[in-house]
């Protein structure tokens, strides 16, 4: 792992983020039935974390000497909210798995500051994932 590679890495990261402020905005604009108006509250309070992942990443990107992405990850097509919830589930452990992954590089590289920030992020997709996870846990089929 170099420092090239790793700025490669957190440009896919970073459009992962991008992606899933799109999924998160377009899924509550989507968001039907009885428990649209908490499903929309959900999914748009989760937007703020995404928004602040991004910008760390794109600020550490620049400060690496690398050109942050402005290419989202493409965003799920879901038709219910089921399927919605259960996007947002897969992306959220998508995260976690790659800032877990991407904070043991920063480790090699001997960035520490990176390391402990993408471990923080590591916790806030899984705390998602959670949350989401308890949604799915009665949702009707």
């Amino acid at each position: 792992m170099n420092k090239q590679e790793l700025i490669d890495n957190l440009n896919e990261d970073l459009a992962g983020e991008l992606g899933a402020i799109i999924q998160y905005i377009t899924y509550a604009a989507k968001a039907t039935g009885p428990y649209r108006p908490q499903l929309a509250q959900f999914f748009l309070a989760e937007v703020a974390d995404e928004q602040l992942h991004a910008q760390y990443l794109a600020n550490k990107i620049v400060a690496m000497g690398g050109e942050p992405t402005t290419r989202p990850r493409p965003v799920p097509t879901a038709k219910t909210n089921r399927e919605m919830l259960e996007a947002v589930l897969a992306a959220e452990k998508q995260a976690t798995v790659d800032y877990t992954k991407r904070a043991e590089q920063a480790d090699e590289l001997g960035d520490k500051g990176l390391a402990v920030q993408l471990e923080d992020m590591v916790r806030d997709e899984s705390g998602h994932s959670e949350e989401t996870e308890r949604i799915l846990r009665d949702w009707p089929l």
